[in-house]
């Protein structure tokens, strides 16, 4: 399944105007999406286009597939154009369809993003909010592992509806927390004053508190990221170090600069390869950050080890090397970089 999301991932930054109608999306994403969880896409009987079951008030109408296992519908699949926004209005079809039949899942696409629908809140009625969101050119490892379990060889009703409600949740405080971090509310500045205040909160000072806030949610952010990738990295790091121990007795000390430049890269390129291919090997002059842990697949260097930092591009064959003033200048080349990771998928 994983070789088909990435596949059909670099179908849609390819071919993207070309499948942008509904039709399109159907036979070149939905479709081949289908087949990889196992289901048999030329069985009528067990992927079923233009599903019809009269609804109250509604005869005749059409959801665009059904997916039966073992002789009951258990998927209702409602598609829409390459890059419509997927809004409450979609779910109508879904909404009538899933009372009058013993489907258990709804799912509104289109063609990218992938939104998961049961009923949580009110038996054999359709939730207004999906339990799970999977987007295909921006996913995690997790994610990737919460889809699979709607594979047809894996499918349990019951398993995936007690998933459900926690995945629910998740992404409701996900959702909250990402708010409150980028723009804190005027409650949570009020705890935490309360908290970290002891004299009168004056307006100025809730100004400083909610500044301060977002200043530590940020830091807090960029730390645990860059602990895990630390980490992650730590394997390659090591086999750097003792490749250098053998001919080479000076230290090499991989700074927290040239980890989070490797981090920003990992993210710039992560919708043209698999982030976890990007990694680093660091050395005297520079630090690598190579694809596959191949000196062969350079995708930039880092030249941090004096005053005026150099970013080292490859797009055109041989390095190129620009001047940065600061970390976040990386994403002034986030399309060179695509362009060199592109050489690599």
């Amino acid at each position: 399944m994983e070789s088909t999301i990435q596949t059909l991932a670099k179908r849609l930054q390819t071919h993207g105007e070309t499948i942008a109608t509904e039709e399109a999306v159907k036979t070149s994403i939905i479709l081949p999406f289908l087949q990889a969880f196992g289901y048999d896409i030329f069985n009528p009987g067990e992927v079923i286009p233009e599903f019809t079951a009269d609804a109250v008030g509604k005869r005749g109408e059409k959801v665009d597939y059904a997916v039966s296992i073992e002789g009951e519908i258990k998927i209702l699949i409602e598609c829409k154009a390459l890059g419509s926004e997927l809004v409450d209005k979609h779910l109508s079809q879904l909404f009538r369809y899933f009372t009058v039949t013993k489907a258990r899942f709804g799912l509104l696409t289109n063609g990218q993003v992938y939104k998961f629908y049961t009923d949580l809140d009110e038996p054999n009625k359709l939730d207004r909010k999906p339990f799970f969101i999977f987007d295909i050119l921006d996913h995690s490892r997790s994610s990737l592992s919460e889809l699979q379990k709607f594979e047809k060889g894996r499918f349990d009703v019951e398993g995936i509806l007690r998933n459900a409600e926690r995945l629910k949740y998740v992404s409701a405080v996900r959702t909250f927390l990402a708010r409150e971090m980028d723009d804190p509310s005027a409650e949570l500045v009020r705890v935490i004053a309360a908290d970290v205040y002891d004299g009168r909160i004056t307006g100025h000072v809730r100004e400083i508190i909610a500044a301060a806030t977002k200043t530590a949610f940020q830091e807090i952010v960029r730390d645990s990221v860059r602990t895990r990738l630390s980490s992650a990295l730590e394997n390659t790091s090591n086999q750097e170090s003792d490749t250098n121990a053998l001919g080479n007795t000076e230290e090499i000390v991989t700074t927290d600069e040239e980890i989070e430049a490797t981090l920003l890269i990992r993210g710039i390129v992560r919708n043209v390869i698999d982030g976890n291919r990007v990694s680093y090997r660091d050395a005297k002059s520079y630090c690598a950050v190579l694809v596959d842990d191949n000196n062969r697949k350079p995708l930039a260097r880092l030249h941090f080890n004096r005053k005026q930092k150099y970013l080292g591009l490859f797009d055109n064959g041989n390095e190129d090397r620009v001047a940065i003033s600061d970390l976040s200048d990386i994403y002034d080349f986030s399309e060179r970089l695509r362009a060199v990771a592109k050489t690599y998928v």
